[in-house]
């Protein structure tokens, strides 16, 4: 049906059954190829019906739908003119596996972060009505993102604002780990009250018809139903915000959304609709293990099976190497924003689960907590991936640099991570943390020094202390440097006048060109960083003064990097070596991670090229 059909157009006219069963069709399509591409699978088969009723009640790209965290819209994609296309899902040149603006106007915004829905599109409900249009615009939002703060504050201001706004709360009762906390109480306790939108829009029909002081007459009962429910009953947060509550509604029923979407158009006020749904619905691995399937690499589809995977990774030693710290001393703390298992925390929160935390998507509140946790007298261990932690940059500078506290920061899945694309790669965790002052940060390049620096960074340095390190299996670096990885530096010498800087698993590429330009009786010395900040530049120049060609590369964003601060001593102090700085200028798109090494000039052949033709 979906091959042969106007999309999305063609949705409006189609009967409950037809809808149902290309709900159908659309989980096999997902189930193929997520399987061969990976992706997020049990998030996306939990809106399926959802999104189809979306699209059937609402005219898109003129009516705007703007999906939270933007990973479960790839049925939005597949129902907006990507169907074609979708096999190319998450590959470099193909389909992006977030909304992005650049690939279709259906998507309406950037999103690859949570609790900024309803906040993005406020904005662009205000802004059509500013110009007179009669657009609807939809904030689609998970619960797991509504521990997030900006999500209230969107929802605060949208409520309070009166105008005809729509939400559509998704409530799977799951983020990426199970969630936690008073919000998930919340909606447990919604979750019990009886649907009766059905009656209500028959009451106002049948009341606002009756002749002459129908519209007067409903108005007054609705006013004293208000007070009546409020005397009563206890009302919902979302209605004392300002929202008309409608749910909760069976997020797995076609015909029963599409009424409720149809019933909230009319309302001119700010709506919200809460809809239940089952995390990866209509496929058995996914809904028994929606944890495992929310991100996942090509797998079996018949078995559920993923293929290749590998249980080595710099996550796993760092999960691992917390666990040995804590049995040896109580302060240690584990906090996690509901990534317990992606950051491998998960081993932490069976051992110890009176020390370990998880506060939701809320990475603000993390650091904030970490650094009262601190002030305490204990020591947090903040596991975080890099693109996440940039949120909560004014956490780190004001509650835990400034006030000098000591909190560890794990900071995983650092540099380009491949298939998530732009919204998802850590390259600005260095701009960002080596600029806090007394911030002391580490760059291992393999499991061991992982383990020496996270010892060190709860132990031995005083105040904050980042280590940031990326996904990989941390064995392909091993080897390249042994012994103290608390240098601030280390030096592979052969007496050349050409010497290369980078730090952390970039090292493995520098050594192989190096290697290769030997080859070619061109001969390099290496420089490897390990502390990144603070940043030796006085001893560092001493060095590099003896050298005619200095090469930096480095896995992160140009601008604030390691290199350009190196750069700026380096002019300072009247050095005479010509200076070469590789890093990342602009957004990295989607793609396998090599591909991506050699679009950024970081790839073995790459450096090898560029100290040939400098």
């Amino acid at each position: 049906m979906l091959e042969k059909m106007k999309l999305p157009d063609g949705l409006a006219s189609l009967s409950v059954d037809k809808l149902t069963e290309i709900c159908g069709e659309i989980r096999e399509i997902l189930i193929k190829t997520i399987s061969d591409n990976g992706g997020h699978l049990a998030s996306n088969l939990g809106v399926v019906e959802l999104t189809v009723a979306l699209h059937h009640a609402f005219s898109s790209p003129k009516d705007k739908i703007i999906f939270d965290v933007g990973h479960q819209a790839y049925v939005h994609k597949l129902l907006t003119g990507r169907l074609d296309s979708f096999s190319t899902l998450r590959t470099y040149g193909g389909i992006s596996g977030f909304p992005d603006p650049a690939e279709s106007e259906h998507d309406v915004f950037k999103t690859g972060h949570s609790s900024a829905s309803v906040s993005s599109a406020l904005g662009i409900s205000v802004a059509a009505d500013l110009d007179g249009r009669d657009d609807f615009t939809v904030a689609v939002i998970g619960d797991g993102s509504l521990t997030g703060g900006l999500a209230y504050e969107g929802l605060n201001n949208a409520g309070k604002s009166g105008k005809k706004f729509i939400v559509i709360l998704n409530d799977n009762e799951m983020s990426i780990s199970p969630n936690v906390g008073a919000v998930q109480s919340y909606l447990s306790k919604l979750r019990i009250k009886p649907s009766y939108f059905s009656f209500k829009k028959g009451f106002k029909r049948f009341v606002s018809g009756i002749p002459f002081c129908g519209k007067f007459l409903f108005e007054k009962l609705a006013v004293m139903k208000m007070v009546l429910k409020d005397y009563f009953f206890r009302s919902t947060l979302f209605e004392q915000m300002g929202f008309y509550y409608i749910g909760p509604v069976d997020g797995h029923n076609v015909k029963q959304l599409c009424d409720v979407m149809t019933y909230a158009k009319e309302i001119d006020s700010p709506v919200l609709i809460h809809v239940r749904t089952v995390k990866g619905k209509g496929y058995a691995p996914a809904e028994n293990a929606p944890g495992k399937f929310h991100g996942v690499g090509p797998f079996n589809a018949e078995t559920g099976e993923v293929k290749g995977e590998s249980k080595k990774s710099f996550s796993n030693v760092f999960g691992d190497t917390v666990c040995e710290l804590a049995k040896d001393d109580e302060r240690i703390c584990a906090i996690t924003a509901a990534m317990a298992d992606g950051t491998k925390l998960d081993k932490f929160k069976e051992s110890f689960p009176n020390r370990f935390f998880d506060t939701g998507i809320a990475e603000e509140h993390a650091v904030t907590f970490a650094a009262g946790l601190a002030k305490g007298g204990k020591i947090p261990v903040f596991a975080v991936y890099s693109t996440f932690l940039q949120r909560a940059y004014d956490e780190i500078l004001h509650d835990v640099s400034l006030q000098q506290q000591k909190v560890v920061f794990a900071v995983d899945r650092a540099g380009l991570v491949g298939a998530d694309g732009a919204t998802h790669h850590g390259m600005n965790d260095v701009q960002f943390l080596t600029a806090m002052p007394k911030m002391t940060v580490f760059a291992p390049a393999n499991g061991d020094e992982l383990k020496e620096m996270l010892k060190k960074a709860c132990f031995e340095v005083e105040g904050a202390v980042a280590v940031r390190y990326p996904k990989d299996d941390p064995d392909s670096y091993k080897g390249r440097y042994t012994g103290n990885a608390f240098d601030i530096y280390r030096m592979s010498s052969q007496g050349a006048k050409t010497l290369v800087i980078t730090y952390g698993r970039e090292i493995s590429r520098v050594f192989g060109a190096v290697k290769e330009l030997y080859k070619k009786q061109v001969v390099c010395d290496v420089m490897k960083l390990n502390v990144i900040a603070p940043l030796d530049t006085q001893g560092i120049c001493e060095v590099l003064s003896k050298y005619d060609e200095v090469f930096f590369f480095e896995e992160a964003a140009k601008a604030g990097s390691v290199a350009e601060r190196l750069g700026a001593a380096i002019a300072e102090q009247g050095i005479k070596c010509r200076y070469h700085i590789r890093a990342v200028d602009g957004f990295v798109p989607h793609g396998d991670t090599k591909t991506l090494l050699k679009l950024c000039g970081l790839d073995e052949q790459s450096i090898e090229e560029a100290i040939l033709h400098k």
